[in-house]
């Protein structure tokens, strides 16, 4: 019997073994003639050490959310601040992790990667910081989570077609040490959507 089955629109099948800020549109800078950033933005901008997100943060959040590319001046119009304003709150968020980056949306089908899918994966107890190091340094893999149930990682992966995917689950995923087991469950059709902040 093969090593691995992939799961159909049936359902799933196991897989066992023997035994994973500023991107190149928005960097964010003050526009020609607007100061840097302040040494602190009004209004409790956000930030870690007890510093909450207010209303202009998460409008400024959702903004940049629906376009990353959004210019400084754009964005301090539509909150109704100066820009110098909305350059501070925007580097404070990316420098305390609350912005953790500015990346594209890619339509991964057009982009050449016809398989896609979620696998699953079981691992030795304690190991997932090693898992997961290995896991990203795997070429496809787009997510990765350590989760509960019954199973502990969960990977969503894009792959040029079914055979690289094969070859990305058997070859590279089932041969790491830690992982014991896999269950892969092929994508047919996918919708992207970020969440928006609340008010």
């Amino acid at each position: 019997m093969p090593a691995e089955q992939m799961a159909g629109a049936g359902g799933t099948a196991p897989e066992r073994r023997g035994g994973a800020p500023g991107g190149p549109h928005h960097d964010p800078q003050p526009e020609r003639g607007a100061p840097g950033p302040p040494a602190a933005a009004g209004n409790g901008s956000a930030g870690s050490g007890g510093r909450g997100l207010d209303r202009i943060d998460r409008a400024i959040l959702r903004l940049l959310q629906r376009d990353g590319r959004a210019s400084i001046r754009s964005v301090a119009e539509r909150v109704h601040v100066s820009r110098a304003n909305a350059y501070a709150r925007i580097a404070r968020m990316v420098e305390d992790g609350v912005i953790r980056g500015f990346t594209a949306r890619v339509d991964h089908e057009r982009a050449g990667h016809g398989a896609s899918a979620y696998v699953t994966l079981k691992i030795v107890q304690n190991s997932w910081r090693t898992v997961r190091e290995q896991l990203l340094a795997l070429p496809g893999v787009e997510h990765i989570a350590l989760v509960s149930g019954e199973f502990d990682v969960l990977l969503l992966v894009h792959t040029v077609d079914n055979r690289a995917l094969r070859e990305l689950v058997l070859g590279r995923i089932q041969s790491l040490p830690a992982v014991l087991g896999t269950q892969t469950l092929l994508v047919f059709d996918e919708t992207d959507q970020a969440p928006e902040l609340p008010d």
